[in-house]
């Protein structure tokens, strides 16, 4: 039996390798005869002579045909015996025209140490008056709160926006076609960028991608700073300073796949820790304790301490919003049709809609951002459960 694989790329990691698509975003770690079964393979020989081969030179007695089955599983084998092997097209990537030559520029250090020089200055310019950080009052800037949230959306899509372009934009000067979509994090609807073909590229360029958002978060926060401190505070910088000063606390939240978690599983030299963190979880409530046995042993220690994080920040942020957030949202979407209902002026009423829109319409997104993520596994479920 002969096989032919999709494009792949390696990259060690330790004592494996990673090896896997960038188009796709599907990987692997194999051992270095693994390494050798895929390249032998890759070359035209048969599974028997790969066998064969690798025994004579290695003396491990690999089950080749085994080891192919879980390569198509993983969705790398394009081919076997010259008949395709079905698999689904890699994802459509987010403006596939810009193309790598545009934008490599992006990586250079020296764009990075021009970066520095607004972030260094904003920081200056808060410690030498920390009173140009504003507090929530300075943003409501006007009694009209349609015009102030409003202003916030605005402000809070546009940077989020260039949140995210950052990563796209560095993920695909290195090769990699990123995809912006909308997702969730527990209670949150977040926009996110899936870059996870960066795992073949050098460490420097991983960790530009991972923090290349919170990079543009700091140059704006920075620029809106020096603003407030020499020319005065305005409306636009005090929700610009908030908004982004909330944008990068969120991201300690490691406990969930935020952009410093991904710098965090890479500084750990872990491949999963946050499905790996999970899965010993539910292990120790089912009784079991055996969960991290697959792992390498310089990943065990690292999942133990993250699950204890993951757990206590996951409950302590459902709580948050079983005990804050939805009687909040419950109280905002109840007054405001009592105000619709009851207002007479037009102004009124196009708050009291403004209220429910930004209100409603994120969380609508998120049920249908969870559903489609999670939906099919309930559903499986449910019919187990029904079947029984």
């Amino acid at each position: 039996m002969t096989v032919a694989f999709h494009r792949l790329g390696v990259r060690r990691d330790g004592d494996e390798w990673i090896v896997g698509r960038v188009d796709s975003g599907d990987f692997v770690a194999v051992p270095e005869e693994g390494l050798l079964a895929i390249r032998l393979l890759g070359q035209g020989m048969s599974v028997e002579q790969v066998r064969a081969r690798l025994w004579e030179e290695t003396g491990t007695d690999l089950d080749v045909d085994d080891f192919v089955a879980d390569l198509s599983d993983a969705g790398l084998v394009a081919e076997v015996e010259g008949r395709p092997v079905p698999s689904p097209p890699p994802p459509r990537p987010t403006f596939p025209w810009l193309q790598p030559r545009y934008v490599r520029w992006t990586l250079h250090p020296a764009l990075h140490l021009a970066l520095s020089v607004p972030i260094g200055a904003g920081i200056a310019c808060l410690a030498l008056r920390p009173a140009i950080f504003p507090g929530w009052e300075a943003a409501l800037w006007t009694g009209h709160g349609v015009a102030v949230l409003l202003t916030w959306a605005a402000i809070a899509w546009l940077t989020t926006g260039l949140h995210e372009l950052a990563h796209l934009v560095t993920a695909r000067a290195a090769g990699v076609p990123a995809r912006m979509t909308l997702g969730t994090r527990l209670q949150f609807l977040v926009a996110q960028t899936d870059v996870s073909g960066i795992w073949l590229a050098p460490t420097r360029v991983r960790v530009t991608v991972y923090l290349s958002g919170m990079a543009v978060d700091l140059t704006i926060c920075g620029l809106a700073l020096t603003w407030a401190y020499f020319i005065g505070p305005n409306p636009l910088t005090s929700w610009t300073i908030l908004i982004q000063a909330l944008r990068l606390a969120n991201q300690l939240l490691v406990f969930m796949r935020t952009d410093l978690y991904f710098l965090l599983q890479d500084v750990t030299g872990c491949r999963n820790l946050y499905g790996d963190g999970a899965a010993y979880v539910r292990g120790l409530l089912r009784g079991r304790r055996n969960t991290l046995a697959a792992l390498p042993p310089r990943e065990r220690l690292s999942v133990r301490l993250y699950a204890m994080l993951q757990s206590v920040g996951t409950v302590a942020c459902l709580a948050f919003a079983a005990l804050v957030t939805l009687p909040l949202v419950i109280t905002l979407i109840a007054h405001s049709v009592r105000d619709l209902l009851a207002a007479v002026e037009p102004w009124a009423m196009a708050e009291a809609v403004v209220v429910l829109v930004l209100v409603i319409v994120p969380d609508v997104l998120w049920a249908r951002v969870w559903w489609r993520r999670h939906g099919p596994r309930i559903r499986r479920a449910t019919a187990a459960v029904a079947r029984r």
